[in-house]
């Protein structure tokens, strides 16, 4: 299961967001999303688990909670929108 998470710190590295969410349960990856120009953070990230159940405990304990300094946001990930082909 992938969340979602948003309103990060623009510091936030891959590792101290898996260690956070480790606490939960196993964490197959960790995302932060980066501006494609100047490869600084766009503030939110994506996490994967194994089990939807550690998942769903992390999305419950740590969504609202203050995570360096930020509010951080815990949903689900939606599925990414299928992009619309440009005419030309």
């Amino acid at each position: 299961m992938k969340l979602y998470i948003g309103n990060l710190s623009y510091r936030m590295t891959n590792d101290e967001l898996n260690k956070t969410f480790s606490a939960y349960g196993d964490v197959l990856s960790t995302h932060i999303v980066l501006d494609r120009e100047t490869q600084r953070s766009k503030g939110f990230a994506f996490v994967e688990f194994s089990d939807k159940q550690a998942a769903e405990s992390a999305m419950q304990s740590l969504n609202g909670k203050e995570l360096a300094g930020r509010t951080i946001v815990v949903n689900e990930a939606r599925p990414k929108p299928a992009r619309q082909r440009r005419a030309g």
